[in-house]
């Protein structure tokens, strides 16, 4: 917090000629970064920098619109705006340019995802090109959508070679899927062991940070992993027999996603798990 202090104090001096300082600035007054939080402020610095005519202020306007549709989509420092936050991420996102906003073209791939805008050949595009721009959560979205066939046709030699290689760069959310996919497959100790690996760590913040994933998907995706390896312990597939580690594995799969251990509870009451 002292470091953040410090650097406030010298963005102030220099951002009326540093456009760097002047996003930093807005970033740290949007996430009350060494300052109390004013996301106000923060938005009209990533203003200044979107509408700027000067040279130095272009390498930064990618950033600064992905930074803006963020605040139109939660309605802090501006009236919440889906419609503006979904124009102002595609300008971030330049047509997949790798040197824009890649942050911008795995949010727009959610965005559509999502049921109040679902498309999901669009999504599927948006996850195409920030995965091909080194998007580790979108690589993880691409891999689920191949193997259920959303938005494009289901491919499932795509969707684990997608999910293998975002599992193995610590996207929890894939390593859900893959656990559910190896254990409906009966591929008990696969399941088993890449569970045990994808529930060692329960700081869902933490793990979103390292991962720069979001925090709803690392829980969702360590919820599935949490279930599945409960049912592994109380049925003994690919692991001993053990009631113990069964509940308490049961237990963390409500406690990190209810929504995710309730559906699949009704899966494993109807015996389909």
């Amino acid at each position: 917090q002292g470091l953040y202090e410090k650097a406030l104090k010298q963005f102030e001096k220099i951002k009326d000629t540093d456009f760097q300082a002047m996003y930093q600035l807005g970033v740290m007054y949007y996430d009350g970064l060494g300052t109390k939080k004013d996301p106000e402020k923060g938005v009209e610095y990533m203003n200044k920098i979107l509408n700027s005519d000067s040279p130095e202020a272009r390498q930064l306007k990618f950033a600064a619109a992905y930074n803006l549709g963020r605040a139109y989509y939660e309605g802090c420092g501006v009236k919440h705006s889906t419609e503006e936050a979904e124009r102002l991420w595609l300008t971030a996102a330049d047509d997949g340019n790798p040197k824009a906003s890649i942050k911008a073209q795995s949010t727009l791939g959610m965005l559509y995802s999502m049921p109040s805008l679902k498309d999901l050949e669009k999504a599927f595009f948006w996850h195409s090109e920030a995965c091909g721009n080194g998007n580790l959560e979108s690589q993880g979205a691409l891999g689920i959508m191949y193997l259920y066939g959303q938005g494009t046709h289901q491919n499932t030699k795509a969707a684990l070679e997608c999910l293998r290689k975002a599992a193995e760069l610590g996207n929890i959310y894939a390593q859900g899927h893959l656990v559910e996919y190896y254990y409906t497959r009966k591929f008990y100790s696969k399941a088993a062991a890449l569970a045990k690996r994808a529930t060692k760590n329960y700081d869902i913040n933490m793990l979103a940070k390292i991962s720069d994933c979001h925090p709803t998907y690392v829980a969702k995706g360590a919820a599935m992993a949490a279930f599945y390896l409960a049912r592994c312990f109380q049925l003994g597939r690919g692991t001993q027999k053990d009631q113990d580690a069964s509940e308490r594995y049961y237990s963390k799969a409500c406690h990190l996603d209810p929504a995710v251990a309730s559906h699949l509870e009704s899966a494993a009451n109807l015996g389909r798990i």
